[in-house]
């Protein structure tokens, strides 16, 4: 039973989608400071990879401040006693 609730709290959606977030802002955001002057020419001069990579970094985190703040509820204890005429 511990096991499910570990797995459950493990694969929440809000861990997964926010800890993707942050790695590829991570990454968008490292290549967004070495962008080049053709890349930035195709951009119109702004650094959209900064940019981008910053936005996709602060949506990640507030992904997981969110589950921080609001942990997914336990599921409810099963009875272990098997109750006198009830099915099995």
């Amino acid at each position: 039973m511990m096991a499910q609730r570990k797995l459950a709290r493990l694969f929440d959606v809000r861990r997964v989608i926010g800890g993707l977030f942050v790695v590829y802002g991570v990454i968008v955001t490292l290549i967004g400071f070495f962008d080049d002057s053709a890349e930035l020419e195709k951009a119109q001069g702004v650094r959209i990879n900064l940019w981008m990579g910053l936005g996709m970094l602060a949506l990640g985190l507030l992904m997981l401040l969110w589950l921080r703040l609001n942990p997914p509820p336990e599921p409810p204890e099963e009875d272990a006693e098997v109750r006198p005429g009830a099915p099995e």
